[in-house]
C-alpha cells in the first residue's frame, strides 16, 4: 500500500516499527501509538476513549490503525488526509502524548544514537534527516504494511467454499438490507462520510463531527464512514465507544441510517458475515522491536 511520496523501503519500514511502540515521544514516557492502537488486539485498546498523558481520557473512540492506509482519510471526523500526516496528531495533543512541540519531539529522537543512524539510512539523502515530517513519514511507511486479509478476500478470489453457508446468507441479509450502501468498496467502509442519523435523528451525544472540521452546516454530525474489516475484534463501537455489543451496533445502524426496525434473526445473519471480515495479523510485521537506547542528553521522563 506504498504512495510515490512516501516509499516503503525495508530500513523506513523498520523505523517506523520502533517509533510505533517508544513511548520516549511521549512527555512523561509513558504513551506510545501502540498504546492506544494495540497491534496485537487488532489495532484498538478496547476502551470506550482511550487514556493518555496524566491519565487525561480522550474525546473520541481510538478507531483501529490496520488497513486504516486505504481510507479517504484519518480520525472519524476526516481532519488528517493520511495515516503520515494522522502520526502528527498524538504525540502534539496535550491529552495524548502532550510533548511541547515539534521542536521537543526532533531533540528526543536526535539525543538517540540509534535513532540517528536509524534515520540517517531511512532518508539517505536529507541533510538532516531527522525532522518531524519524517518520523511521521517512517510511522506511516509501516502503518501501511498493517492489512489484514480475510476468508471474504479469499471468496472474492473466487474460492466458494472459503465462507460458510450462513456466512454467505449472511452476505445477502447484509447487500438487502442496505448495509452495504456505505459499507462499500475493499475496505466495507473507510471510502466516504455519511451523516449520522441519515434517516431517524441521532440524538445519544452532541459530537457534530466534520462540522468542527468544515464550518459546513451540511456536515453536522457527519463522520467517516468505519470499515467493518475485523469489526468483531474493535469493539467498543460507534465515536463515542459506548456501544458494547456487535448486536446493538447493528440495531442501531439499521434504525438510524436505514430507518428499519431491524429484526432479530436479520442482525444474527449480518453478524455470521461480519465474522468472516476477521483478518490475519501478520505476527513477524508486528513483533515489539528492540529500541535504541537512550543517552544522557535524552530528556527525562516529564509527568507535569
Amino acid at each position: 500500500m506504498a504512495v510515490e511520496c512516501n516509499p516503503m523501503t525495508p530500513i523506513k519500514v523498520e523505523l517506523g516499527r520502533k517509533l510505533f511502540y517508544d513511548t520516549r515521544l511521549s512527555k512523561n514516557h509513558d504513551v506510545a501509538c501502540n498504546t492506544c492502537h494495540l497491534l496485537d488486539s487488532y489495532g484498538v485498546d478496547g476502551l470506550p476513549t482511550s487514556v493518555g498523558h496524566k491519565n487525561q481520557v480522550g474525546g473520541r473512540n481510538a478507531p483501529t490503525v490496520y488497513n486504516a492506509a486505504g481510507f479517504i482519510a484519518q480520525f472519524w471526523d476526516g481532519r488528517s488526509p493520511d495515516v503520515e500526516d494522522q502520526a502528527k496528531g498524538p504525540p502534539l495533543n496535550p491529552i495524548e502524548m502532550a510533548m511541547a512541540d515539534e521542536e521537543a519531539v526532533v531533540a528526543v529522537l536526535a539525543s538517540i544514537p540509534g535513532y540517528v543512524k536509524l534515520f540517517s539510512a531511512a532518508f539517505p539523502d536529507e541533510g538532516e534527516p531527522i525532522t518531524f515530517d519524517n518520523m511521521a513519514k517512517a510511522i506511516g511507511a509501516f502503518e501501511r504494511g498493517l492489512v489484514t486479509p480475510s476468508r471474504f478476500d479469499t471468496y472474492l478470489d473466487g474460492d466458494d467454499e472459503a465462507l460458510s453457508e450462513q456466512e454467505i446468507t449472511g452476505l445477502i441479509t447484509f447487500l438487502d438490507t442496505g448495509c452495504g450502501n456505505c459499507h462499500s468498496g475493499q475496505y466495507l467502509g473507510g471510502g466516504m462520510y455519511q451523516k449520522l442519523g441519515l434517516e431517524e435523528a441521532w440524538d445519544k451525544d452532541n459530537d457534530q463531527g466534520r462540522f468542527d472540521v468544515t464550518g459546513k452546516e451540511e456536515d453536522r454530525q457527519v463522520f467517516k464512514v468505519p470499515s467493518l474489516r475485523n469489526i468483531t475484534e474493535t469493539g467498543p463501537y460507534f465515536h463515542t465507544g459506548s456501544i458494547e455489543t456487535l448486536e446493538e451496533a447493528v440495531e442501531l445502524m439499521a434504525k438510524h441510517q436505514l430507518g428499519s426496525d431491524i429484526k432479530e434473526e436479520q442482525i444474527q445473519s449480518i453478524i455470521a458475515f461480519l465474522t468472516a471480515l476477521k483478518g490475519e495479523i501478520n505476527a513477524v510485521y508486528i513483533a515489539r522491536p528492540e529500541l535504541p537506547q537512550s543517552s544522557p542528553a535524552t530528556p527525562a521522563p516529564d509527568p507535569n
